[in-house]
């Protein structure tokens, strides 16, 4: 009977261990360069393969959901904040170098000082000014273009940390019972 009830406490402590992972997700949702939904799912899916399937149906479905949600949510965010402030496809393309510039560290170390995350923001932001500039030989609105990419983007990212959040509750609403009862 004793081995039952540690093995019970270990469940317990599994259990807060990936609570915490799936907060880690919430954060990475929001933050670039983080993991965010996918970690809520592999969670998820590592209680599933502990613990059993059997109760995590919904919490299982939800974080797929939220996870191709998320992924539709990143492309279309930026896209369509872009598209309605009016940046050209110039734009648009040079915010994808920006960021793709970043990625393979193409930009030089002084513009991404603040480390990765800042560099993620700095890269499609020069990127979209530089494009939208280049198409419109116009200052102001390639300012414009390139914030305004930048703040669809992070306004797409709040929107994936809050998906990311609810597969996490929903996850929570659905096993603390068994867990902590």
């Amino acid at each position: 009977m004793e081995w039952f009830k540690n093995l019970q406490d270990y469940q317990i402590i599994l259990y807060w261990v990936l609570l915490a992972v799936m907060a880690v997700g919430v954060v990475g949702a929001v933050v670039p360069a983080l993991p965010g939904s996918s970690l809520v799912l592999v969670a998820i899916i590592l209680w599933g393969v502990l613990v059993g399937f059997g109760k995590i149906g919904v919490a299982l479905g939800v974080a797929i959901a939220v996870l191709l949600a998320s992924t539709v949510v990143d492309l279309l965010a930026t896209f369509w904040g872009a598209k309605k402030a009016g940046v050209s496809r110039w734009g648009q393309i040079g915010a994808m170098v920006g960021l793709i510039a970043v990625l393979f560290g193409l930009l030089p170390p002084v513009l991404v000082i603040g480390g990765p995350i800042i560099g993620l923001l700095i890269g499609p932001l020069l990127g979209a000014f530089i494009g939208e500039f280049l198409y419109r030989r116009d200052l102001k609105k390639a300012l414009k273009a390139a914030v305004a990419v930048v703040v669809s983007s992070l306004i797409g990212n709040l929107i994936q940390g809050l998906l990311a959040l609810g597969a996490m509750i929903v996850f929570v609403v659905t096993t603390w019972s068994s867990v902590m009862g």
